[in-house]
């Protein structure tokens, strides 16, 4: 069972990873200001990277065998993280932070893993043909963290794809909630497949960048035994710079929207 399941979960992350190759180009253009490792403006994280979510919904033939259905959300939501400002100074549930948005993102996958259907986010402002030096993330405990999702599916320059998967990477307490939260880095070849030929971190240049959550429901983890099919994730971290928040405008229509539910609940 456990081998067919990975061979489901690499025929939708093929998939996923195909269809985000005609999305929105994850770099800079030569006319973006920059340092050529994604520090540059124009998004409320401060260093020119955005996580912009996606939702794949993909055909029989997308995958090789169960077409997908609508069962992936991908969004920014407010209240659903870590503090945003402040840096890992901040710390969650602290009187100090209480008017910080708390920003997360969450991922969920409402069925089967076979599914040809996956959400996540593109990772926008990283300069073409840059190097990668480390590649990480925060995660809720209790979420879902396992060898094949939430991962980072990295394009490289020559067209070779490598995926780490969150389960492989090197966890800590996340600073700002070390006990409801862990982080995830991923610095060496060993923590990616494949292995042949080596990705290089510092050395092998990339094309893209994204996070893909494509587990389901019928897929358990050391976190999630239950297999709850959802992680929220938080601090994305591409070469030490951290993505605290959604596209700038983006958060913010999503808090005015849910403000404007509640005070229509209130009304009522």
């Amino acid at each position: 069972m456990r081998l067919k399941r990975t061979f489901a979960a690499f025929a939708v992350l093929t998939a996923a990873t195909f269809a985000m190759s005609l999305a929105v180009p994850a770099f800079a253009d030569d006319n973006d200001r920059g340092n050529g490792n994604g520090n540059g403006n124009g998004n409320g994280n401060g260093n020119g990277l955005n996580a912009v979510p996606f939702e794949f919904v993909g055909s029989a033939a997308d995958c090789g065998g169960t077409a997908g259905s609508r069962i992936v959300t991908a969004a920014w939501l407010h209240g659903m993280g870590l503090p945003d400002n402040g840096g890992d100074a901040a710390l969650n549930g602290s009187p100090a932070t209480r008017n910080d948005p708390h920003f997360g993102l969450l991922l969920s996958k409402n069925g089967p893993t076979p599914d040809c259907s996956s959400a996540g986010a593109t990772i926008n402002g990283i300069r073409r043909n840059s190097t990668i030096t480390e590649l990480g993330f925060d995660f809720r405990n209790g979420g879902h963290c396992g060898a094949g999702a939430p991962r980072f599916n990295v394009t490289t320059t020559a067209g070779d794809t490598y995926f780490f998967g969150c389960a492989a990477g090197a966890q800590t307490p996340a600073p700002q909630d070390p006990a409801q939260w862990t982080r995830v880095r991923f610095t060496t070849s060993a923590h990616g497949f494949p292995t042949a030929p080596p990705f290089v971190f510092g050395t092998t240049q990339v094309r893209s960048v994204s996070i893909v959550y494509d587990e389901g429901t019928d897929t358990p983890s050391t976190q999630d035994p239950n297999g709850i099919g959802l992680a929220v994730l938080d601090n994305i971290d591409v070469n030490g710079q951290l993505i605290r928040s959604g596209p700038t405008g983006d958060a913010d229509k999503q808090v005015d929207k849910e403000n404007r539910k509640n005070k229509n609940d209130k009304d009522d």
